[in-house]
């Protein structure tokens, strides 16, 4: 091809991307007012069929209709479905060959995002036990996982200068990158049941669940907008964009979800609308070929999830729910707590107890009844573990911190993408 046709070939391509982008955000505008719309709409509806649920940590019981998530992911494919022609018209206007690989990408990334608010409203209707929650992410994320085998995309990764040395004392050598093929597929269908499950835990209180959707979904949006500026190739970015084509509906969708579910709540999410976040934002991120990047934005999920884990694996006896504790009379939630005999630990449940009450994170107070030893202990989530520090306060203060929190998480995640990364490693990422 002549340096003329390039030329030409790329200026087209920026045209129908600007267009394509525009026409996203415009879908998108009309994805948030056609929620806002259908949400007050189903609000009485919901109600009338017996789909509400009552507030715990409020005074009043008002039903609150739930899964109104399911209403917001509904439009959210609409909006998708209606779009899908338009990210490949550049290849139709430009005559090249049709993109079947990235065709068959946005289709998987759709399929994948369907199968999970289909698990989650099973869940908000039958309440489906652990092992399905665990099992069905893992299915659902096959037709991703295909599709970028199929692609022949990359399984290689950057090796810390810091491994390479302590390889290099042990008398071997060690390249700069390493291929770990299979297991790298494993990696990225740990992310996605990690993704579409760290939501769901990390919640319970108004606006929560939405609010940090939000904070990720908008920093993995500026990620991609910093790799589009850094690449400035508008075939080796394409994944980028598609990651934000998938963002935007997302994000408008959720900001008027947010509207409602933010304290005080007039709707409840359910788990339908956690799944949903958790499946789009993995998918973005193994799409658009920054999975391990993505994970740096989850940090306040990871952190609760490892700290949730003795309760998780019943290492620590798990009370049904571990909401905050509500009192009625000041209106402030503080932490909830779980009540059981001493006796009921094992020797490792022990060592568990005694590290992290040692450490100051975990709160911890022994006591007798009926003349047997007791111990009362916060549950094991970070929004107990804010609540011992703080103390009590009222709910919606108590959504802003940790939203708060989960927006300085994000910002260490660029200083350590953009800055640490050149000091762990050789190359650039």
């Amino acid at each position: 091809m002549s340096k003329t046709k390039i030329t030409s070939f790329f200026q087209t391509y920026e045209r129908m991307s600007l267009f394509t982008i525009t026409t996203n955000c415009l879908l998108s505008l009309l994805g948030g007012f056609v929620s806002l719309k259908l949400i007050q709409e189903y609000i009485p509806i919901f109600i009338q069929r017996g789909h509400y649920g009552n507030d715990q940590c409020k005074v009043s019981n008002a039903p609150i209709p739930e899964p109104m998530g399911v209403i917001t992911a509904a439009v959210y494919l609409i909006i998708m479905f209606i779009f899908i022609p338009f990210p490949f018209l550049e290849w139709t206007y430009t005559e090249r060959l049709f993109p079947h690989d990235k065709f068959l990408a946005f289709l998987s990334a759709i399929i994948s995002i369907c199968t999970a608010i289909l698990l989650g409203f099973a869940d908000d209707m039958l309440d489906l036990r652990w092992r399905h929650k665990l099992l069905f992410p893992t299915l659902s994320s096959l037709p991703v996982l295909m599709v970028y085998y199929v692609q022949g995309s990359s399984t290689t990764i950057v090796v810390p200068k810091i491994a390479r040395s302590i390889v290099s004392f042990l008398g071997f050598e060690m390249t700069t990158s390493l291929d770990i093929n299979l297991l790298y597929y494993v990696f990225m269908g740990m992310v996605i049941v990690f993704c579409t499950n760290s939501i769901n835990i990390y919640a319970g209180i108004n606006g929560l669940e939405v609010g940090q959707s939000l904070v990720i979904a908008s920093s993995i949006t500026l990620y991609n907008v910093i790799q589009l500026y850094r690449l400035q190739d508008p075939i080796e970015c394409w994944y980028n964009w598609l990651s934000i084509y998938f963002l935007l509906p997302f994000i408008t969708t959720s900001l008027i979800l947010y509207n409602f579910n933010k304290y005080p709540a007039r709707v409840f999410v359910g788990d339908t609308y956690c799944y949903w976040a958790g499946m789009t934002l993995a998918v973005v991120a193994i799409l658009g070929h920054f999975s391990k990047t993505a994970m740096l934005f989850f940090i306040p999920q990871a952190f609760n999830f490892i700290y949730s884990t003795p309760q998780l694996f019943h290492l620590v006896p798990c009370p049904r729910h571990r909401l905050p504790k509500f009192d009625s009379k000041t209106d402030t939630v503080g932490m909830s707590f779980a009540e059981f005999k001493k006796s009921e630990l094992d020797r490792f449940g022990q060592w568990v107890v005694t590290i992290l009450s040692t450490i100051g994170l975990l709160f911890k107070e022994d006591f007798n009844n009926d003349g047997e030893k007791w111990i009362r202990l916060n549950n094991f989530t970070v929004i107990n573990l804010v609540l011992k520090f703080v103390g009590p306060v009222r709910e919606g203060t108590l959504t802003k911190l940790l939203l708060l929190l989960q927006v300085f998480s994000s910002i260490l995640a660029f200083i350590i993408r953009f800055f640490l990364a050149r000091i762990l490693y050789d190359v650039v990422l």
